[in-house]
């Protein structure tokens, strides 16, 4: 069963009936303080958000199926040390907003190695989410590693990186909900 929450104006994330039940969910530009109540999908192996509101990703390693996690807008995320957590993470997408992407604007996260941890990891966007190095080094070590899409990394790196892994420049596939 797939969940839909699209421009919800309330505050308050939706009791969710049968949880247990929900393999997917796209939680899209709502208003909720937090998106937590989410942990209570136990089964959760899509997720698609756009706009996330809590500053840690601590409570996705409570969702230990996830298979695709895609972001778009984490303004408050510096630490993505969580995500090494879910080891059946094929698909991960973390990226600023299109209208960020345009100024430059990045979102300053502590390290890339919490990816290079996930042992699954075949799919990466990273469109606009740097370290402070601004270095692809850690991504090496992503043995299953198919694709990539990288933005705002200096061009001598993203060309270094992708001659080094022999990965192919492409976007993540969609979620199968999409």
């Amino acid at each position: 069963m797939h969940l839909e929450l699209m421009r919800d104006p309330s505050r308050t994330f939706p009791t969710v009936t049968e949880p247990e039940s929900i393999l997917s969910a796209r939680v899209w530009h709502c208003k909720y303080k937090s998106l937590f109540p989410l942990t209570q999908l136990r089964n959760l192996e899509e997720l698609v958000i756009a706009g996330f509101p809590d500053d840690s990703f601590e409570f996705f390693s409570k969702l230990e199926k996830l298979r695709v996690l895609h972001v778009l807008h984490m303004p408050k995320i510096c630490d993505i040390g969580p995500l090494a957590k879910l080891a059946r993470l094929k698909s991960v997408s973390l990226a600023t907003l299109p209208s960020w992407d345009a100024s430059k604007k990045t979102i300053i996260i502590q390290s890339l190695e919490p990816l290079a941890e996930i042992p699954e990891l075949a799919y990466l966007e990273l469109l606009g989410i740097c370290p402070p190095d601004k270095s692809l080094a850690p991504l090496e070590r992503c043995n299953n590693l198919q694709t990539a899409r990288i933005s705002h990394y200096p061009m001598a790196e993203i060309d270094r990186f992708f001659s080094e892994v022999k990965v192919i420049n492409q976007f993540n596939p969609e979620p199968s909900f999409s």
